[in-house]
């Protein structure tokens, strides 16, 4: 991944407009903040490799999201400064949704979100089994208040 630059006023738009309708054509796009269609594809390319862009999320409707079950997996580390190949391997499990890493008394908070409670359970013994993983403190979410993605 190429270093953050600063974002140009078409990039902005770019962003802006992927924010609103992530499955435009690059033709619509290019329309829509005045560039060619391969001028377009270039300058999300670039976003892509400078971060600007990381990934593109699936959001299920409001009738979908009551099949999701998630929990919340605070991580021990056996060592807090070379921890680095859990971070590593939790990067590629595909429900691990959020992982900040934490001052105080855990190392890391993991969002988990799977379509089944039985997917939760097995991601948080793969965690917990994980080498350099000393302990970890689960929570279940029971429901929703706020959310504002």
């Amino acid at each position: 991944m190429d270093r953050p630059g600063p974002l140009d006023a078409i990039d902005e738009k770019i962003i802006a407009e992927l924010t609103r309708n992530a499955r435009l054509s690059h033709a619509e796009l290019g329309q829509r903040v005045l560039l060619s269609r391969n001028a377009v594809r270039q300058r999300i390319d670039r976003l892509e490799r400078r971060g600007h862009i990381r990934g593109y999320t699936l959001v299920r409707g409001d009738d979908g999201d009551e099949d999701v079950a998630s929990a919340l997996v605070l991580v021990y580390r056996q060592d807090r400064m070379r921890g680095g190949d859990v971070l590593a391997a939790l990067k590629r499990i595909p429900e691990v949704v959020i992982c900040d890493v934490l001052s105080g008394e855990f190392d890391l908070m993991v969002r988990v979100e799977a379509a089944t409670l039985e997917r939760v359970k097995g991601i948080w013994e793969q965690i917990a089994q994980m080498p350099g993983v000393r302990d970890t403190v689960t929570a279940l979410t029971l429901s929703q208040v706020v959310n504002r993605r």
